[in-house]
């Protein structure tokens, strides 16, 4: 029933005829054999590559017999804690345990530990003493330094060291499991493998690194918030292919991570070659009883077009993990899977998304990013496009006109956050791609992602300008009611970013009030490992420029932020009301089309005691603003 998957099992091993697999994949996600899916897309490229794998998803970390299903592979253990953070995977913003996994069978929670790269590390160092163990995925990826922990809200070492494993595999990885399998099959020694280019080590001496540049150590770190801001700093000006220096943190006298510089951005060949192997494109059969895996519904008719992002959002870790150099697919290759797609016996006509980080990024910023690397100290779309900037939406035009016409897709959408700066800086062909957006790629709601609007807080998130998104929105209206259509676009917003006081979050809250709009979610400021914000939230500042910024952090003014952009909601009321009163903005609480709540019972006596009084110098009835009479409430 699974053969077209990797082997599970022993028994799917021996049916094969193997004794030995060269590699074991430890995943902390279900196993599907998708695209989408890390574990994927390193296994098939490994078979591709002539190796034997064999995959062990969510293996129970309490038992060591759990990762012996295959006994010692000839090679070593390529470990991942899954396609998300295990740690964001089980936890909300507010540390609370979440009650699902979408990436479980059956959405079931508590299928994998916290930590898991960690914890299956360790299970795999106690168990085979001296097997090389090679981690990757996106949690890795984003520890392979010492990095800001919130759930315990300390500073980690970085996971090589917790884990006890011999490399981590940093960005999306292909190149660089490759030249791991390769050195490892030749007879070269784990402990050798220090020259591979998107990957860090631990070293005991430094005498064989000549070219790298130092970081403080951890001892520093732990001293001093600021040397972290700074390292993080340094961290992040070397996360190009291109001009990325080797990096050096030291922990002791005798004990060092390095880092090597990234590894090469795929070409379109390379990316279209990815795409092109025998996924099953499914879970694996032995989760049917369960109900499958959730996950595989978002994607499983979506077509990824491209990685990387050079939008650099603070709060995203794309810089870290894809890199700012978009690679992009081939029409041809989006097409033949496409068609695969259009043969699946559950597809109702319908593409999910065409898209990626973000939709419409289709090549580099510019042609001087493929020869010397993404720009250092300078953003392509912050704050303003760069004048160098190739903003074109002709190919993706293209791409779109394509898919839709093929035989069997009723519709394509598109799905993925689209950059409206990028499409506004596009003066040739952006109007066509809102209208032909508008006309054949949105149904009823259009999901963008000014994050905020205030100014001080989009200049902290390295978003565009307010100014910006309401010209997108313009645009985007006037398109509609030319089509004749009735198609809103539904902002994403975010509460307690760094840089958000409560009058910023106030000024969001106006915002959803003159809109009309109140999200039903609301994105609370998430630190994760390895972002700008993160750095900034622990540090209180910008690691950029290491000037002060102001950081929500006690859990309940963030609550009293998130409460404000859902003020509609009774349950915040009181939280709405703390808050106004805190921001000295009473004249926001009254019965007025301006305001967000209505006062309660004290508050409408205290107002009436007000009034009997007019020589106060206070406002008449029937008076609103936001000077300082009205600010006295």
């Amino acid at each position: 029933m699974g053969e077209r998957f990797l082997p599970v099992s022993r028994v799917d091993m021996e049916q094969r005829g193997w004794d030995q697999v060269d590699f074991v994949y430890v995943s902390g996600d279900a196993y599907v054999d998708h695209p989408s899916f890390g574990t994927a897309i390193i296994t098939r490229l490994l078979e591709a590559h002539g190796y034997k794998v064999g995959v062990i998803a969510q293996p129970d970390w309490n038992d060591p017999d759990s990762i012996a299903v295959f006994g010692e592979p000839r090679l070593a253990f390529f470990v991942s804690a899954g396609n998300m953070d295990s740690m964001v995977n089980h936890y909300t913003v507010a540390k609370k345990r979440r009650r699902t996994d979408a990436y479980s069978p059956g959405g079931e929670a508590g299928r994998r530990p916290n930590h898991a790269a960690v914890v299956y590390s360790n299970l795999i160092r106690r168990t085979y003493k001296r097997a090389p163990i090679v981690l990757g995925g996106i949690e890795a990826s984003l520890r392979r330094m010492a990095h800001y922990d919130y759930w315990s809200d300390k500073l980690k070492r970085s996971i090589l060291l917790d884990s006890g494993a011999d490399l981590v595999s940093y960005g999306m990885g292909e190149h660089s499991v490759v030249e791991i399998a390769d050195a490892l099959a030749a007879g070269l020694s784990i402990e050798d493998l220090t020259f591979i280019d998107g990957t860090a080590y631990r070293a005991r001496s430094l005498d064989h690194v000549y070219d790298a540049e130092m970081l403080p150590s951890f001892d520093d770190l732990q001293a001093d918030k600021l040397n972290y801001a700074r390292s993080f700093a340094v961290q992040y000006r070397n996360s190009d292919p291109f001009t990325g220096k080797r990096l050096v943190e030291p922990y002791s006298d005798h004990e060092f991570v390095v880092q090597n510089p990234p590894a090469a951005p795929l070409t379109q060949a390379e990316l279209d070659a990815v795409s092109r192997l025998p996924f099953a494109r499914t879970y694996h059969p032995m989760y049917e009883s369960a109900g499958g895996v959730p996950a595989i519904k978002e994607v499983k008719f979506s077509l990824t077009s491209n990685r990387g992002c050079f939008g650099e959002c603070s709060f995203c870790a794309l810089t870290f993990h894809q890199g700012r150099i978009v690679q992009a697919r081939s029409h041809e290759s989006l097409v033949a899977e496409a068609e695969l797609i259009v043969q699946d016996p559950d597809f109702k006509g319908y593409i999910h998304d065409v898209g990626g980080p973000t939709a419409n990024f289709r090549a580099p910023a510019c042609a001087k990013q493929m020869k010397h690397g993404a720009c250092l100290g300078k953003r392509c779309l912050f704050p303003d496009p760069c004048r160098q900037l190739e903003a074109d939406h002709e190919d993706y035009l293209k791409l779109l006109r394509t898919l839709r016409k093929l035989p069997g897709v009723k519709k394509v959408f598109v799905r993925s956050g689209i950059r409206f700066d990028y499409v506004l800086a596009d003066k040739e062909h952006g109007d066509d791609f809102v209208r032909e957006l508008c006309a054949h790629h949105v149904s009823g709601q259009l999901r963008v992602a000014p994050e905020h609007v205030s100014d001080a807080v989009l200049s902290v998130m390295g978003k565009p300008r307010r100014a910006v998104y309401d010209r997108f929105l313009e645009k985007f209206n006037q398109v509609n009611r030319q089509l004749g259509l009735k198609q809103f676009a539904v902002p994403y917003l975010m509460s307690s970013h760094p840089g958000s006081t409560l009058d910023e979050a106030i000024e969001l809250a106006e915002y959803c009030r003159d809109l009309g709009y109140m999200p039903e979610q609301v994105q609370d400021f998430y630190p994760t490992p390895s972002t700008m914000s993160t750095a900034m939230y622990f540090t209180g500042v910008d690691p950029r420029t290491m000037q002060p910024v102001y950081v929500p952090k006690k859990p309940h003014e963030k609550a009293l932020q998130r409460a404000l952009i859902q003020y509609r909601d009774p349950k915040n009321r009181a939280l709405v009301l703390e808050a106004l009163r805190r921001a000295g903005r009473m004249d926001l609480v009254g019965y007025g089309p301006a305001c967000l709540v209505r006062p309660d019972k004290g508050e409408r006596q205290n107002r009436s005691n007000k009034k009997a009084k007019p020589d106060d110098g206070r406002r008449s009835k029937g008076s609103r603003g936001k000077g300082p009479a009205a600010r006295r409430y």
